[in-house]
């Protein structure tokens, strides 16, 4: 059967479920191809999870503009959405009299950006703001914060659904042609029809971008690695410490999360391979000495995981990193819109970037509002952190919550069986722990890891070997070891 829609989205990441979910507050039938098996295995789930105050940008650009923005909205969509978000601020910390003069040309900077709550510390405030961090002074930004990247992508992503637009994972996207005043969009598992294509494809943008005919485009991976540190420093860092930023670059910096880790880094290497998320032990060994020189206080035995993130960077002939890209070419691709090089701010930006690409839209054609909408989500209700008698009410409504099934992050069976049966029909083990936060803890899964897959087989009727980590082919299990050595 033919799949027709007003829109396909190519990429359903945090840019993609933001362009879904605002669009779904119109009469439109929109469906999301992806080519991974969740929303936010790359870009999206790996990055430092900071609300940016839009100081870091040029003034007039749509990083600078969007970012302001996003960060002006970021409590409304925490309510709306249901994801964890703190506004804790933000220190970039300075020592030499070059530092200072950068540091009141970045105020200046974000002043014109329309950023506010900017201002010049001393030492002293410094130290009352974070006692453990080393400097003589910095600039403070109270409107930054800290989120959950995988609670805010997969929030829009399942209010997108509630509101009619259609999911489809494992959805690599190998051609597109227009014909007959419409899209056909090939993939691997079908083609699809529609009047509208939007390139939200992240790091693919520019394979999208090609497809579409919109050539030219020059994409560089910008890679960033990082350390994870237990929870146990956290109350060491009650917001992130950066130092006094390049022109084109943030610097590694310590980042508080949300949960109450710290995260190292990252440090920035061009890369050409988008797949290859590995962390070399010398990598490590720099974040951890640079980092030191601000935060004093890494050390190997909190050491629980490091991750990396690779970041689309648009780039000129001469390696200069370029602005957002939102456009619509008349000429080349009508009713298509085109996003290329959304690398940071684009976490905070999501939302205003999904307003600004439909904007666009508009121009072209009359969008009538969807009466149904709804802005509302609730995520699962989580276990950790409630009082004593939050939780005595959670197991007396719910059994479940009772027995847990990850003990260093507090996850209850109820909370599992809720992300198993999650709305958007994810089912791998890492679908589960950016719903829960299980496996995040102290032991990384060794307790709790064959408990959620045991859950898995038992609650979707699969087979050990149907029981993926994260991706195509990722299979935990080979087949029941005992039955193998019976036979």
């Amino acid at each position: 059967m033919e799949e027709a829609y007003d829109v396909l989205i190519v990429g359903g990441g945090v840019i993609g479920s933001a362009i879904a979910r605002e669009m779904s507050r119109y009469q439109l039938k929109i469906g999301v191809l992806e080519k991974n098996l969740d929303v936010c295995y790359e870009t999206s789930g790996r990055n430092s999870a900071v609300v940016h105050g839009g100081f870091a940008y040029d003034p007039g650009t749509l990083k600078a503009r969007l970012c302001v923005e996003g960060n002006r909205m970021m409590d409304q969509l925490s309510s709306e959405l249901d994801f964890a978000f703190r506004r804790c601020g933000k220190v970039l910390v300075g020592n030499t009299p070059q530092d200072l003069e950068t540091l009141k040309k970045t105020i200046q900077q974000g002043e014109e950006n329309g950023a506010t709550g900017l201002e010049l510390i001393d030492e002293q405030q410094l130290h009352q703001l974070v006692p453990a961090v080393v400097g003589k002074f910095a600039m403070y930004s109270k409107n930054s914060g800290i989120m959950d990247p995988f609670g805010f992508t997969i929030a829009l992503a399942e209010n997108a659904h509630a509101n009619g637009v259609d999911y489809f994972f494992d959805h690599k996207v190998t051609g597109i042609c227009r014909a007959d005043g419409r899209y056909r969009v090939s993939t691997e598992k079908g083609d699809f029809y529609s009047r509208w294509v939007v390139n939200a494809a992240g790091l693919g943008c520019k394979e999208i971008s090609d497809l579409l005919g919109i050539t030219g485009y020059r994409v560089i991976g910008s890679k960033g690695d990082y350390l994870v540190l237990d929870e146990r420093t956290g109350k060491l860092l009650p917001m992130p410490v950066y130092p006094v930023p390049s022109n084109t670059y943030m610097g590694i910096h310590v980042t508080s999360t949300i949960d109450g880790n710290v995260t190292v880094g990252p440090n920035a290497e061009t890369v050409t391979d988008f797949t290859d998320y590995g962390v070399p032990q010398r990598n490590m060994d720099f974040l951890a000495e640079s980092a030191s020189q601000l935060w004093p206080h890494i050390r190997k035995a909190d050491y629980i995981r490091n991750y990396s993130g690779i970041l689309p960077k648009w780039v000129d002939e001469n390696g200069v990193i370029q602005d957002f890209k939102i456009e619509i070419r008349d000429d080349i691709a009508p009713n298509a819109i085109n996003l290329v090089g959304i690398e940071s701010p684009g976490l905070t930006a999501a939302v205003p970037i999904a307003r600004y690409a439909i904007s666009l839209m508009a121009q072209r054609e009359k969008l009538i509002e969807n009466p149904r909408f709804s802005p509302l989500r609730k995520g699962i209700v989580r276990l950790r952190g409630k009082s004593d008698e939050e939780k005595a009410a959670l197991i007396a409504q719910n059994p479940d919550y009772g027995e847990l099934i990850c003990r260093c992050e507090q996850v209850s069976k109820a909370e599992i069986l809720q992300a198993i049966h999650n709305p958007l029909g994810v089912h791998t083990m890492v679908g589960i722990k950016y719903r829960t936060r299980s496996m995040m803890g102290r032991c990384q899964g060794g307790y709790c890891q064959m408990r959620i897959a045991q859950l898995l087989e038992q609650e979707l009727g699969l087979k050990e070997t149907e029981i993926l980590y994260a991706r195509q082919g990722s299979q935990l299990f080979a087949g029941k070891v005992r039955e193998e050595a019976e036979g």
